[in-house]
């Protein structure tokens, strides 16, 4: 077999092209003639908009228009890509989400006037010129107070700020209050899920062309799924027929979800681009990609396990409030529903479940899926709770977890909140994290840390995530407006290699890399031999894109079905080469031979034959060898795992250092250990900066007081440790082809509370009796608890 196949570690092959800097972003686009936009950017978080006066800004140099709302009347809004019924039946409030604002501003940094000149700096000048009459009105920040009767409403148009009231399963409630009634032990909890903003390296850009020739449009962006982006911008918004636009999204510099959505700069560009007849080129920086960005997380949550006796979880309830900010962003009403309460039940046999989901529109920036997406959400919640319920019991907290997990011959095991986990060993993650991070020393480590007036603590935490949500018939009787598949065309070449045309968007996944990998195993050849398209809506097939680490289990299966169509083809071809039967036919390291005889022919003379037909029964073998494939998951795939952080507490300041992190991950089969080590070390580094530094902060008046690096503390090299990363336990995924389960989210789901149960350990153990502290644990924070 190829040395760089399936368990080998290649390095990766794009980095050659990042690292020398021959990537090409979107911001390296500059097309003939091009203008550029700056937009001008609500201050205030509510108020009414009386008039735009644009006059003196349309009359200054180099500006071609000053767009405000009225250029986009015959415009669709932004469109919501989930529907959520509540709890009564009734659907979800769904305001319009326009491109500009429309008579009434509903978040700072909201879009009222666009300026497109020469150069940007003719750009920015024009639209210091706008003079805006606003009537500003009283901001809805607080989630609680917002759906309270008579409070201030974000949308007139709507019965109230609540965009739904969501209760799963709505049928346990009943049964889940009894079992409360009767436990013999109940623990509470109540914490924040502290609101997050993305920061990938490269901010938002979107270039938009039009072409006079044949009426098309072309948008460049930096998306994570350039066919979505078609569809909804195409179909809902600008009503533009998919074959007339063509989205590209080149080399992406990281998107953590935030590049998912569909963003109102990149349906302005377009629309502009045409109505000038010149390409609009629009770059976000930093401070805009703060306020005009989907953040992250943002809930408020109560929690409650029920125990018997013997210690065992007998029912578990929750109550949230989740934050939508001013609009619904394109996946934002399933994050906190179908994202996070399907996954409340965690790694553990709790019988009933009942899950409430309040989601509220608030006057801030919309809130969206952020690397994890409601996975992060329930495990923080129900580690938090274990970890409390382990102290208030005096019990050790891993032992607690171990008496209630799901048992290895248990599975498949369908759990109170609708999901059927498929495989997994929960019981040797946490042996195997308790064997890495060495915790039968930790008594010793905790004395040294003492002797020099340290408090040392150890956290736990037990995670179990849903990967390449599907498939698509279920999705849709939830509310999923798309389907979710994933696509791949196989094209051989004449010569024997291989172009891979995906529908899955790489933005720091390494695809480049790993899916040769899986084709170089398949046949036997070199992976160099194999090249990977994306990104391109002109050239790859239709696909849903990356996001909710999907990219391997899903686009990785559909390039697998197509590879087998092309490998059945080629057996044929070889056949007949061979003048043996088809079902005769073998390959291995890319030679067709004859089994049982010493007769073979190699995958290039097959791939050659193909395409060179001269000897070739056209009558029942057409030429040419390339293959398309579309794969809907039958399931969702289930990571799981535990992570260990031992901290060190300085009971003087507060100050918190991570010392060491151990992550025992059971994602299925692995392709790349190296890439796979370097997302979770990527998902652990996101995971300790929300629980250490990370919180998007608005005052009263709505106005955000994290909007730069200044005033938002992102993690630091020597903020983060050595980080362990161990995969070997496996239970390979059952239902699809390549048994993989998916691994770029996990470590920012099972990080936060190993590290909040870390400090509180040191706390509790060495006498100051703490329940909870919210993230993000500063130092001003943990020495407030400490001394309250």
């Amino acid at each position: 077999m190829p040395k760089d196949g399936i368990g080998a570690s290649p390095k990766r092959r794009e980095d050659v092209r990042f690292l020398t800097g021959k990537g090409r972003y979107t911001d390296d686009i500059n097309l003939n003639g091009q203008l550029y936009v700056h937009f001008l950017r609500a201050d205030v978080a509510h108020a009414t908009i009386n008039s735009i006066d644009t006059s003196a800004a349309e009359g200054m140099p180099g500006v071609a228009h000053v767009f405000t709302s009225k250029d986009f009347e015959a415009v669709g809004g932004l469109p919501c890509g989930w529907q959520v019924t509540d709890k009564h039946g009734q659907p979800m409030q769904e305001p319009k989400h326009p491109i500009i604002a429309e008579g009434k501003i509903r978040h700072v940094g909201e879009i009222v006037a666009a300026v497109v000149a020469d150069t940007l700096e003719n750009a920015r000048d024009a639209a210091e010129a706008i003079e805006l009459d606003l009537t500003e009105l009283p901001a809805v920040i607080d989630m609680k107070k917002a759906v309270q009767d008579g409070a201030t409403k974000v949308h007139d148009d709507l019965t109230s700020n609540l965009c739904y009231d969501w209760g799963f399963v709505e049928e346990n409630k009943a049964a889940v209050d009894e079992a409360f009634e009767k436990a013999a032990h109940v623990t509470t909890l109540e914490l924040v899920n502290n609101r997050l903003v993305a920061n990938p390296m490269e901010p938002r850009v979107a270039v938009g062309d039009y072409a006079q020739h044949d009426d098309s449009s072309t948008l460049y962006t930096t998306s994570q799924n350039p066919h979505v982006i078609r569809l909804l911008m195409g179909a809902f918004v600008l009503g533009i027929p998919e074959h007339k636009l063509r989205v590209v999204a080149p080399d992406v510099g990281g998107g953590f979800g935030t590049k998912i959505f569909h963003y109102a700069e990149e349906a302005f560009c377009t629309f502009a681009a045409k109505q000038l007849r010149r390409p609009v080129k629009w770059t976000s920086s930093r401070s805009e990609a703060f306020m005009s960005d989907a953040h992250g997380r943002d809930h408020v949550s109560k929690i409650q396990i029920a125990l018997d006796a013997d210690n065992n979880f007998t029912a578990l309830r929750t109550e949230t409030y989740a934050n939508m900010g001013a609009y619904l962003s394109t996946f934002a009403p399933s994050v906190p529903t179908w994202l996070h309460g399907t996954l409340m039940a965690g790694n553990y046999r709790t019988p009933l479940i009942y899950v409430n989901v309040k989601a509220v529109f608030t006057n801030t920036v919309p809130v969206d899926a952020y690397r994890g997406a409601g996975r992060p959400e329930a495990t923080y919640q129900l580690e938090r709770c274990v970890d409390k319920c382990a102290r208030e019991l005096g019990v050790d907290p891993a032992e607690l977890r171990r008496q209630n997990f799901i048992k290895p011959d248990q599975f498949p095991y369908a759990t109170p909140v609708a999901v059927e986990y498929d495989t997994g060993n929960y019981h040797a993650t946490l042996d195997k994290a308790l064997d890495l991070a060495d915790v039968a020393g930790f008594d010793a480590r905790a004395a040294e840390s003492k002797a020099r007036g340290k408090l040392r603590g150890l956290g736990i935490s037990n995670y179990i995530e849903a990967c390449g949500i599907a498939p698509s018939n279920l999705v849709g009787q939830l509310g999923a407006r798309a389907g979710l598949y994933e696509s791949a065309t196989v094209r051989v070449n004449a010569t024997g290699g291989i172009v891979v045309m995906t529908g899955s968007h790489s933005h720091g996944q390494g695809h480049e890399t790993t899916f040769p990998q899986v084709i170089a195993d398949m046949i036997g050849i070199d992976a160099s031999q194999v090249e990977i398209v994306h990104g391109d809506t002109a050239n790859t097939p239709m696909g849903m894109g990356t996001y909710g680490s999907r990219s391997l289990a899903v686009g990785g299966s559909a390039m697998f079905r197509a590879t087998e169509k092309i490998i059945n083809k080629a057996k044929k071809i070889a056949a007949h080469l061979l003048e043996a039967s088809e079902s005769d036919i073998e390959l291995k390291d890319g030679q067709f031979s004859v089994s049982g005889t010493d007769k073979s022919v190699a995958w290039g003379d097959v791939t050659l034959a193909a395409y060179v037909p001269h000897n070739y029964p056209l009558d029942s073998i057409e030429p040419g060898l390339e293959e398309t494939a579309f794969y809907d998951p039958a399931n969702f795939t289930y990571p799981s795992g535990t992570y260990i952080c031992e901290v060190e507490v300085d009971e003087g300041t507060g100050k918190v250092d991570v010392l060491n992190f151990t992550a025992a991950d059971d994602f299925g089969n692995v392709v790349n250990p190296m890439i796979v080590e370097g997302q979770v070390h990527g998902g652990v580094g996101q995971g300790i900066g929300q629980a250490m530094l990370e919180n998007c902060a608005y005052d009263e008046d709505g106005q955000l007081l994290s909007a730069s690096y200044m005033d938002y503390a992102m993690p630091r090299a020597s903020d983060i440790p050595m980080i362990t990363v161990d995969h070997s336990c496996q239970t390979p995924c059952t239902h699809n082809p390549l048994g993989v389960k998916g691994c770029g989210e996990a470590g920012a789901i099972g990080s936060p509370p190993a590290l909040v149960n870390a400090v509180l350990d040191a706390l509790n153990r060495n006498g100051h009796a703490v329940d909870h502290i919210d993230m993000p644990l500063s130092p001003s924070r943990v020495w407030s608890a400490m001394n309250s």
